[in-house]
This record gives structure tokens, C-alpha cells and sequence, in this order.
């Protein structure tokens, strides 16, 4: 212990206050007992330093304290949408028309999958192979099985599939022959809801690849799904554009280096509901019909 100072300080103290930038100012009476003082100038033993705290040196490769807990911040969770299988978007480019098949039938990129009963590829006359001449100029898009193709693995059946092949037949086509028809969506959403923004993402690129390899003269693209699907490219904004907007003309589809003209129309579905827009319909596929011929 110091000698009586008034503050009673020992050494330890005194290096305390010195690590804390604190100057201890002692009377001129007060004796130091750190023996570098002695002799010294009176003005030196008032100020003499203190003894230094021993610390432990800093291990080389060992890492400093971590902040408490309380003090550590963390950016937010950002989720983003889901986006288009890149290995999916990657894989379908390459794949011929065998292979196509194969991959759709085994595909469980999104839930679609888990209540499927099978996935409906497309039914009409096309290509064996990749390297074979298309042996079709109609392409019949639609949009997503219903309760009965998923039954039967093949799209447009029941009263829907049969106004449109009536349809055809009054323009002399066949789906067996001259036609090939295809959704957009693979796989039925659960009560024929319909498909979400991220299925599509997911099941487009199959489409895409189906109309590689088919190399159709022209697409008509029946429901709203269809038309959104094949002309989100070339139309501005198309999905806020209502269907009706987009009728009476023709649209172009451009992908890949392939530009393939598209008219758009009603879905089947929708004109068994709404027996009026039968006409316009009709019409639309009066202006494909001129189209396809004018090519």
C-alpha cells in the first residue's frame, strides 16, 4: 500500500488511472516507492510513470474477440421468385424428339408432378428425330391439361377436343395428319386451376424445343396462357393486354432465330361457355387460314 496521500493508492491503481489517461497529481511530501524515481526532479516523482498492466500478447493466426451477440446485425432474408430450371432450360435445347418425350414424362421440376397422372406431351403426326423434315405446317397450342387428358395422356379431349377438331375439319386439317397440338403446361393444376407464373417459367422451355424440332408454318395460339407464353417477346406488355385486344391480326413468334407467324383466338373451353364468341373464333381462324396460305 502507498504511503498516506490522501487517495491511498497502490501501483496497480495508479497503472489503472495511467491506462485510462488519468494523471494522478500527488503532493510534494509524497514518497514514491518506484525506485526509478529517486533523485529525480520533484516535478518528475509527481508525474512519474506507472508500471505498465501485463497483457497477453496476440497469438499470430488466432482471431480477435467477436462483438457480443447483441451487436451483430444481419441483412434481411431476400426470397426471390422462382425462375426457370436453368439445367432444364439448358438440357431441353439439346434434346430430340425422343428424348424430348423421355424428359417430359420425367420431369419434376415444379409440384404440378405430384398430382398428375401423366404428363401430356402432344399428340399429332411430327418428326421421329431431331434430324428428320417436319412433317407438319399447323401447330395447335393450348394451355394446360384438364381432368380428361390427364386421364388419357393427350391434349383437347372431351367436349373441348371435339369442337376443335370440327374446327379443323372445316379447314380441312386433322390432328392425325396435318396438326400437331401441344399445351403450354405438361401436367393438370390441381382443379383446373389456373397455372401459376412459375410453372410456366418451368414448362415453357419443353414447349420451345417442341416447336424447334416440329418447324411449324404457323402457330395458332388458343387461351390466354398461350398467347402470353408465345408472344411475351414480341408484344409489349402482353400480359396486360386483354385477349380480345389481341385478336384479328397477326402476331409473330421469335425465338432462337425462328420467326413464325401466330394468330390468336379463344381456348375450346371458354366457347362452350360462351356460345357468342363462336363467330370471332371463326374468324380468327378464317385470317390463319389466309395467313397459312400467303406464306
Amino acid at each position: 500500500m502507498s504511503p498516506a496521500t490522501g487517495l491511498n493508492l497502490d501501483d496497480r491503481q495508479r497503472a489503472m488511472l495511467q491506462e485510462m489517461g488519468v494523471k494522478v497529481w500527488l503532493p510534494k511530501t509524497s514518497a514514491l516507492p518506484d525506485a526509478q524515481t529517486q533523485g529525480a526532479p520533484d516535478g518528475a516523482r509527481r508525474f512519474a510513470p506507472a508500471p505498465p498492466i501485463a497483457t497477453a500478447p496476440l497469438v499470430q493466426g488466432t482471431a480477435a474477440p467477436e462483438a457480443p451477440v447483441a451487436e451483430k446485425i444481419s441483412a434481411p432474408l431476400v426470397i426471390k421468385p422462382s425462375a426457370p430450371s436453368a439445367l432444364q432450360n439448358l438440357h431441353s435445347a439439346q434434346l430430340g424428339w425422343l428424348e424430348l418425350q423421355k424428359a417430359v414424362h420425367d420431369c419434376r421440376a415444379c409440384s404440378l408432378c405430384d398430382g398428375r397422372k401423366q404428363a401430356v406431351f402432344g399428340v399429332g403426326q411430327a418428326a421421329a428425330e431431331e434430324t428428320q423434315a417436319p412433317q407438319v405446317d399447323w401447330l395447335i397450342v393450348g394451355e394446360a391439361p384438364g381432368e380428361q387428358e390427364d386421364r388419357v395422356g393427350e391434349p383437347f379431349v372431351g367436349p373441348a377436343g371435339q369442337l376443335l377438331d370440327n374446327m379443323l375439319k372445316a379447314m380441312q386439317l386433322n390432328r392425325q395428319k396435318n396438326v400437331y397440338i401441344a399445351n403450354v403446361i405438361k401436367c393438370r393444376p390441381p382443379h383446373n386451376r389456373n397455372p401459376a407464373d412459375e410453372e410456366i417459367a418451368q414448362c415453357s422451355p419443353f414447349l420451345h424445343r417442341q416447336i424447334a424440332l416440329l418447324q411449324p408454318k404457323i402457330i395458332v395460339a388458343m387461351g390466354r396462357f398461350a398467347v402470353n407464353t408465345l408472344l411475351h417477346a414480341t408484344v409489349a406488355d402482353v400480359q396486360k393486354l386483354p385477349l380480345g385486344k389481341l385478336r384479328g391480326q397477326v402476331h409473330r413468334y421469335v425465338h432462337e432465330g425462328r420467326d413464325i407467324p401466330v394468330i390468336a383466338s379463344y381456348h375450346p373451353a371458354y366457347l362452350l361457355r360462351n356460345l357468342p364468341e363462336k363467330a370471332k373464333s371463326w374468324a380468327d381462324l378464317c385470317l390463319a387460314l389466309e395467313t397459312y396460305r400467303s406464306l
